[in-house]
C-alpha cells in the first residue's frame, strides 16, 4: 500500500540525494522531464540522463546513458529519477537495485505508480516516493513557490 511521504521525509530526501539518475529524459525543451533535469542540475545535483536514443549526447554537464548498467559507480547514484509508464516501472527497478548498490530513493514521477516496484524497493531499504515530482516539491519545501 503507497504511504504519502511527509514533508521532514521528502526534505530529507532532497537534501541528502547528491546524484540523480533521469531515467526517460527527453532532449526537447517543452517536455516535462527536460525541465526537471535542468532544474534539478541548476539546483546543484548531479543529474545524469539515462535514454537509449541519446546514449553518448551531452546535457547540463554529463553524458547520456543508454542503459543503467553504463553509468559508473562513481558517483554512486542516490536517486534514481523515473519518467516512465507505470507499467514500465518495476524492470527498471529491478535493475537499479543489482546495479546501484548506493541507491538510497526511488523516486516515480506524477502519474506513475507501480506497488510492485515499491515493495520490491522497500524489501532492499529503498525509499519509494511516487506520483509526484521532485521540482515541485523542492520548490514547495524550500520557499520558491
Amino acid at each position: 500500500m503507497t504511504q504519502t511521504p511527509t514533508d521532514s521525509l521528502l526534505r530529507k530526501i532532497l537534501t541528502e540525494t547528491k546524484t540523480i539518475a533521469c531515467v526517460g529524459v527527453s532532449t526537447n525543451p517543452v517536455r516535462p522531464s527536460y525541465f526537471v533535469a535542468r532544474y534539478l542540475s541548476l539546483k546543484g545535483f548531479t543529474v545524469i540522463p539515462v535514454n537509449p536514443g541519446h546514449a553518448g549526447e551531452p546535457m547540463f554537464g554529463q553524458v547520456f546513458h543508454g542503459h543503467l548498467s553504463t553509468i559508473p559507480p562513481e558517483p554512486p547514484v542516490d536517486m534514481l529519477d523515473l519518467f516512465r509508464r507505470s507499467e514500465h516501472v518495476l524492470p527498471i527497478v529491478k535493475e537499479a537495485i543489482a546495479l546501484l548498490p548506493g541507491l538510497k530513493t526511488i523516486w516515480m514521477q506524477i502519474g506513475v505508480e507501480n506497488a510492485e516496484a515499491e515493495a520490491l524497493a522497500a524489501e532492499h531499504g529503498i525509499q519509494v516516493v511516487q506520483n509526484r515530482c521532485p521540482k515541485i516539491e523542492y520548490q514547495r519545501l524550500f520557499g520558491e513557490l
